[in-house]
């Protein structure tokens, strides 16, 4: 009797191995099916050759092909719409420059949602009015999929690193699954509530982000006007409660650090046309909301006063280049 239960018990765990074995190669092969990836550039690109380092096949497009030709010579397979996409890809992440963009790749002619199959995972992490979110999700749900917003923090140094903050909003029970493939593109991956909540986490992030940015700006120009180093006030201020992303991560101040866009004449990183699209967003969620923003209201004002001067194509940190010439005039 002892003998016949031994046997059994051995019998039981080489299946319970097996059974492991076979889950594992299970998930694996999961994370192995190709992930679809609409939008390449300053921050969709490095995303998406992120998901290549992690051993995701990638199918990917953009508008201007030309944004292709360096991830295809990585292995993705590049094809001529989103409608493609979806019809080869059951995950698919999108990273476009604003609302029309969203609509367009979601709902037009050659859209994600002519072609899109049941079941698929629709992750978008373009930064958008949250109501267009909730519009998209609800037109995904009648064809089957499911659709989340989740936008990204941290700009293109981090997302070079995979080091992005994901704020996602969608259906709770799809947050692992969605979890799965953003964290290997962010070191962050933070679920926000409902479809839309990501979009007004990121909003919110992103009106501070230009307070923030302008206030460093001028507080490094009244010092430099001032006398003091930029270096050595830089210096002060990040030992101080003065201290801020702007001030000790992405200075804008050309010579204080390294590696950031005020060290290359404000080329890459954030465009300033596309903050003044951000502030805007929390503009129109203000009044929505009946919030008062009056910093934000003036954040708004500076940003796309820039865009007429001719900042639009520049980072958004040149905000302190452009407080320089405004007091010459």
């Amino acid at each position: 009797m002892a003998a016949l239960f031994r046997a059994s018990r051995n019998l039981l765990q080489r299946c319970t191995r097996h059974g492991d074995v076979a889950l594992a190669s299970s998930r694996s092969m999961a994370s192995k099916t190709p992930v679809g990836f609409i939008g390449l550039g300053n921050m969709g690109s490095p995303m998406a050759k992120n998901l290549l380092k992690h051993g995701y096949p990638v199918i990917a497009t953009d508008v201007f092909p030309e944004s292709c030709k360096e991830l295809q010579d990585l292995g993705a397979q590049i094809l001529d719409c989103p409608a493609e996409v979806a019809d080869k890809a059951d995950r698919i992440i999108t990273m476009l420059p604003s609302s029309p963009n969203v609509i367009e790749v979601y709902n037009g002619p050659n859209g994600i949602l002519k072609k899109v199959k049941k079941g698929t995972l629709l992750i978008d992490s373009s930064t958008i009015d949250p109501s267009v979110s909730k519009e998209m999700a609800v037109a995904a749900e009648k064809m089957g999929a499911v659709f989340m917003d989740a936008p990204v923090s941290g700009g293109v140094g981090a997302a070079n690193l995979a080091k992005l903050t994901f704020m996602v909003g969608g259906v709770e029970e799809e947050f692992t699954a969605a979890k799965e493939l953003l964290g290997s593109m962010g070191a962050n991956v933070v679920y926000c509530g409902p479809v839309g909540t990501g979009q007004a986490a990121k909003i919110c992030n992103n009106m501070l982000l230009a307070i923030g940015m302008i206030g460093t700006a001028e507080t490094m120009n009244l010092g430099i006007r001032l006398g003091l180093d930029p270096k050595l006030l830089a210096k002060i201020l990040n030992m101080s409660s003065g201290r801020c992303w702007s001030s000790d991560t992405y200075n804008p101040v050309p010579g204080v650090m390294e590696g950031v866009p005020s060290a290359n004449n404000y080329q890459g990183g954030f465009g300033t046309t596309l903050m003044a699209k951000d502030l805007g967003l929390a503009q129109d969620s203000a009044t929505n909301t009946k919030t008062p923003v009056l910093l934000g209201s003036l954040a708004h004002q500076i940003y796309r006063m820039m865009c007429a001067r001719g900042y639009a194509g520049k980072d958004f940190s040149s905000v302190f280049q452009f407080l320089r010439e405004e007091e010459g005039q």
